[in-house]
């Protein structure tokens, strides 16, 4: 699988990276194979790059029982600041930070993470610094690599700005680029790693009714550019559309894509050896049709 360099971080990662919120909520500990499977596929594959949380239930803690033992096989990505676990206190403190690290490195089974990201905080949380210290004080003991922050809009912009951190996780997929609005050129002349999240925009796009959840939006966005006609020159596959939007911009490292289904997790990896890039064409409209009718749209968090 192609791969790329993280930013400044200097890893070598897979394009398409797993992201594991999924096998944290839709398994439990009884499936723990299916997890397994779903992992070791990813990393047989190829995928190199695992993202998960420690707010994303009982993700980690699948990861650790399942491909602890491959550990020099992928780089491993967590977040923190939510409260999580037995943790009782306040959400976004430096003791809050500091139990999630060490609650990571047990439920990971690992010594260190390579990567800890501010899982979505907020600009006030961000210029009150507490947070930040936090991350650079688990990294100087050693427990942390490299850190980096997970958000949008004008947060993720700061975070950029502020030169601390080492990586972005943003939201971009073909109904929200408003990243491409300068933040993630900001963030490769920082020489961050740059992260997409929701690449497929929830599988939004060419369906006949809106899926559940944040995706009711970006239902309601794909609807309207698909109103201007048929895309020229587009793949049949929708979901190879919409992944293959994201992977054609170069300042993208990786994108995350997420499933708790092994069968899915061989069709994503098949989808980046068989499919052909988007074409100039394609990506030019898409871009088109958003500036034209998405310059209102909120970005989702």
């Amino acid at each position: 699988m192609e791969q790329k360099t993280l930013g400044r971080t200097g890893f070598q990662i897979s394009r398409l990276g797993a992201g594991l919120s999924e096998i944290g909520y839709r398994l439990t500990l009884t499936e723990e194979q299916t997890a397994a499977s779903v992992l070791n596929q990813a990393l047989d594959s190829g995928i190199n790059f695992l993202d998960t949380s420690a707010c994303y239930n009982i993700s980690e803690e699948l990861i650790g029982r399942t491909v602890a033992h491959r550990r020099s096989d992928y780089v491993l990505a967590t977040k923190c600041g939510h409260a999580a676990g037995d943790w009782t206190g306040p959400d976004w403190t430096a003791a809050t930070v500091t139990h999630s690290i060490d609650r990571s490195l047990r439920r990971l089974r690992t010594d260190v993470l390579d990567l800890v990201q501010l899982h979505s905080c907020g600009l006030d949380i961000l210029k009150q610094g507490e947070v930040i210290t936090a991350l650079q004080q688990a990294r100087d003991a050693g427990k942390v690599r490299y850190i980096g922050y997970s958000g949008d809009n004008e947060a993720a912009m700061w975070a950029v700005n502020s030169g601390l951190f080492d990586t972005l996780q943003t939201s971009f997929n073909l109904v929200e680029q408003k990243a491409r609005y300068g933040l993630l050129a900001a963030a490769k002349a920082q020489n961050m790693g740059v992260i997409i999240k929701r690449p497929i925009a929830n599988a939004a796009w060419g369906v006949s009714s809106s899926p559940s959840g944040y995706a009711d939006a970006y239902f309601n966005r794909a609807q309207t550019m698909l109103a201007d006609g048929p895309l020229p020159d587009a793949p049949d596959n929708r979901i190879w559309l919409a992944l293959g939007f994201v992977l054609a911009h170069p300042e993208v490292d990786t994108a995350i894509l997420g499933t708790h289904n092994p069968r899915h997790m061989t069709a994503n990896v098949a989808m980046l050896a068989n499919e052909r890039p988007l074409s100039a064409t394609t990506l030019n409209e898409l871009h088109r049709r958003f500036d034209q009718h998405g310059q209102n749209w909120q970005q989702l968090t």
